[in-house]
């Protein structure tokens, strides 16, 4: 299926979670959203990929699993803190599928942990053929932010949004769209009920502060800033909208236009 390219929707764990309180869903979003997902259809097919929240971030950042292991290390311990984090995670994938089966959407899962290897945080490798084989099924595969062997480290992290933004790349995807509890990238200093920037750049990124508040391991509103400037380089046009608005995620996907929200554009 050389012609592959799929749409890409990423929904953050900040709006499928409670990130400050542990492993808690935001229920009627999620299942809202699974609903907006579960009625599109959309050339290419689509791949839902999720991050972890309040159900991972936090065993994460308990078990050093972002880092590299400290030189005095018990290697089982942080073999079984990665087994401890992979469970959490699921918990929420299992609520994912969910939403999503319920709202219509034949969704289908692919565990990163058996696809993936990292090497020092890093992705290294990336075994895309059962994501490829269940879009060319008519199935919507469904990703998360996972813990996966790691050649130098034992195990580590490996965000959702690499996933979007290796996938993306790869497939020449039409469409990356990060959903969030923001409306997009806001200027910095932003407060109240103040737009998000709607174009991004790298000079929007250079004046990009880092955001305080619940724990992310995985780079946060940078880093999702970053990918999309690196996605629009390789011609995949990202942005980022609200998944706190109905319709709004529906729209960002279906849409021709890039309206609402932030976008790089290639």
């Amino acid at each position: 299926m050389d012609d592959l390219r799929p749409t890409i929707v990423k929904l953050g764990g900040s709006i499928i979670t409670r990130k400050r309180e542990t492993e808690r869903t935001r229920p009627k979003v999620l299942e809202r959203l699974g609903r907006e997902l579960g009625g599109l259809s959309l050339p290419g097919g689509l791949l839902v990929l999720h991050g972890a929240g309040s159900f991972g971030h936090p065993g994460a950042q308990r078990f050093g699993l972002a880092r590299p292991p400290a030189p005095d290390a018990r290697p089982e311990l942080r073999r079984r803190g990665g087994a401890i984090v992979g469970r959490e995670v699921r918990r929420l994938h299992n609520d994912v599928l969910r939403a999503l089966i319920d709202g219509g959407a034949p969704a289908f899962s692919t565990p990163p942990n058996v696809l993936a290897r990292n090497r020092e945080g890093r992705l290294a490798s990336l075994e895309d053929r059962p994501i490829r084989r269940a879009l060319e099924e008519g199935r919507v595969p469904v990703a998360f932010g996972d813990v996966v062997p790691d050649d130098a480290w034992g195990v580590s992290i490996l965000s959702a949004d690499t996933l979007a933004l290796e996938l993306g790349r790869r497939w020449s995807a039409r469409r990356v769209v990060f959903v969030s509890d923001v409306p997009g990238i806001l200027p910095p200093g932003a407060s109240g009920r103040q737009h998000p920037i709607p174009r991004w750049n790298r000079e929007e990124q250079a004046r990009l502060d880092p955001l305080p508040g619940a724990p992310d391991v995985t780079g946060g509103i940078r880093a999702k800033g970053q990918a999309m400037l690196d996605l629009a380089a390789a011609g995949v046009p990202a942005g980022i909208v609200s998944g706190l608005r109905p319709g709004a995620t529906a729209g960002a996907l279906r849409s021709e236009d890039y309206v609402g929200g932030t976008w790089a554009l290639p």
